[in-house]
């Protein structure tokens, strides 16, 4: 792995959630994913109800993660790019996604799990002014 892949993968780890995107019927989707990182694959844990991760099987997608509401003064946001592919999580992985939420949106949780295998890997930081406050971030 690179310098860079190395940096974003040990970023990804300080971050339960993110979002993966592609699109599905030909229109483009975020949706609200747990990720762990496994032997340098992004491992993803979201709701079955929706059928997005039916979308996302065998596809490309982008997952990127950030700590934009956190309070450190120097913000990041990372996105992997790669192929996702439906799997079983092992026993480990099970216990490193932790426990399963009850539900989403009203509904009872149904967990399905993906395999992000990183293609393509991207970091981005932006750092206070040490005088003040974000007031604006871009």
């Amino acid at each position: 792995m690179s310098a860079e892949e190395l940096h974003a993968i040990e970023l990804l780890r300080r971050v339960p959630y993110g979002r993966v995107a592609t699109s599905m019927r030909a229109l483009p989707f975020l949706a609200l994913a747990r990720h762990i990182v496994v032997d340098g694959d992004v491992v993803l844990r979201m709701h079955a109800g929706f059928g997005y991760h039916q979308a996302c099987n065998g596809s490309v997608v982008a997952y990127g993660a950030d700590n934009f509401n956190s309070a450190d003064r120097r913000l990041w946001s990372v996105q992997f790019t790669g192929t996702a592919e439906i799997i079983e999580p092992s026993t480990r992985e099970l216990e490193l996604f932790g426990p399963v939420p009850l539900y989403v949106d009203g509904a009872v949780f149904d967990p399905v799990h993906m395999r992000i295998e990183p293609q393509f890997v991207t970091v981005h930081s932006l750092a206070a002014h040490p005088d003040r406050e974000y007031q604006h971030a871009l």
